[in-house]
């Protein structure tokens, strides 16, 4: 319906303009209920808000988005950062939207595409899989970041991320080359296809390069409903590991978050690391350089996986490149939260 417009919209829902407003925006302080129904009729009346002053001067705003799954991950923090001053050297604006583990980031982002007329996007963390089809109604460039994807699979989109898989390998090496054969490891929930995956496919490779069985009651998987990678997940999960009665001397946390939650749970069992567990994490975050034991962990280029996103978006914005992908190796930096099995 042509005609309609964003008064209409609050009159048939009998609610006010401003409640469409967040309702269409996205804002977390609306009831979610309210939210669905205001959507629904959105949808149902084909609406699009295109015509206000407004909307005009959007249509010519030089506006990106960067979408945060897991933001509660503070690695992503430092990149949100160097991608905002990139933007800004451009003169473009950067809009920061958080995406909550359960929501599809591809809705998301088609829905701030016609909100906020966006010229690009860039994905932070979560996987990426959707059908094609609906990829295609993506009508702006966009950038996959520490997602790694495989570049024939999903060749129409840039990407930018270290090899998971190999760097997880590169990890769990290191801690058998210290002596270590029973190895623990907490990572995502059991149905990730993400880096959580990949990071678990890297540490049974290790293993099975020394010949080693791969042991499930060494591996504890996040929950889908209460976890994420996060100091409470890590903690939890290191708690439940020590109550299966499983012996084990060294720990794999798939991030630095997780693994210093898991230094938490094992201090408080009387566990000392790394005198009796070695812990490892992944990310690189600055935190674990500075917590008691510094973490040893695979250290993330941030600064330039966020330099070379914000570079692969603007060059396809200025229709100067086509989507590339590019792989950075990850550096293991090794501290006091690891040692050799005694």
């Amino acid at each position: 319906m042509s005609g309609m417009t964003i008064k209409d919209i609050a009159r048939r829902c009998k609610v006010g303009v401003s409640t469409v407003s967040r309702a269409m925006n996205n804002h977390p302080d609306i009831n979610p209920e309210t939210k669905e129904m205001i959507l629904r009729e959105i949808k149902k009346a084909n609406y699009v808000p295109n015509n206000s002053a407004q909307n005009l001067k959007r249509a010519d705003a030089k506006a990106i988005a960067v979408l945060v799954k897991g933001i509660d991950n503070t690695f992503f923090s430092e990149l949100v950062s160097v991608l905002e001053k990139c933007a800004h050297e451009k003169k473009y604006t950067c809009i920061l939207q958080r995406v909550d583990e359960m929501e599809d980031e591809l809705d998301v982002a088609l829905q701030l595409v016609r909100e906020k007329k966006l010229r690009g996007i860039i994905f932070l963390g979560g996987s990426f899989s959707h059908p094609k089809e609906k990829l295609a109604e993506l009508s702006v460039p966009y950038v996959l970041s520490t997602i790694y994807v495989d570049a024939e699979k999903q060749g129409n989109c840039a990407s930018v991320a270290v090899d998971d898989e190999k760097e997880s390998c590169k990890m769990t090496e290191y801690l058998l080359d210290l002596g270590h054969r029973d190895i623990a490891i907490l990572t995502a929930r059991r149905e990730d296809e993400s880096i959580g995956k990949l990071r678990l496919l890297g540490y049974q490779q290790a293993l099975s390069r020394h010949g080693i069985p791969f042991d499930e009651s060494l591996v504890c998987y996040m929950d889908e409903k209460t976890d994420r990678y996060s100091f409470r997940s890590g903690y939890r999960l290191t708690r439940q590991l020590l109550e299966r009665g499983r012996k084990f001397t060294a720990l794999y946390a798939t991030s630095d978050t997780l693994a210093i939650g898991a230094c938490k749970a094992l201090t408080e069992a009387g566990i000392r690391v790394p005198e009796d567990c070695s812990v490892a994490g992944f990310d690189g975050m600055d935190i674990g350089e500075y917590y008691n034991p510094g973490i040893t962990t695979i250290r993330q280029p941030v600064e330039k996986i966020a330099e070379a996103s914000a570079r692969l978006l603007f060059d396809m914005i200025k229709k100067k490149n086509k989507p590339g992908h590019e792989i950075f190796e990850g550096e293991l930096l090794v501290r006091s939260s690891t040692g050799e099995k005694r």
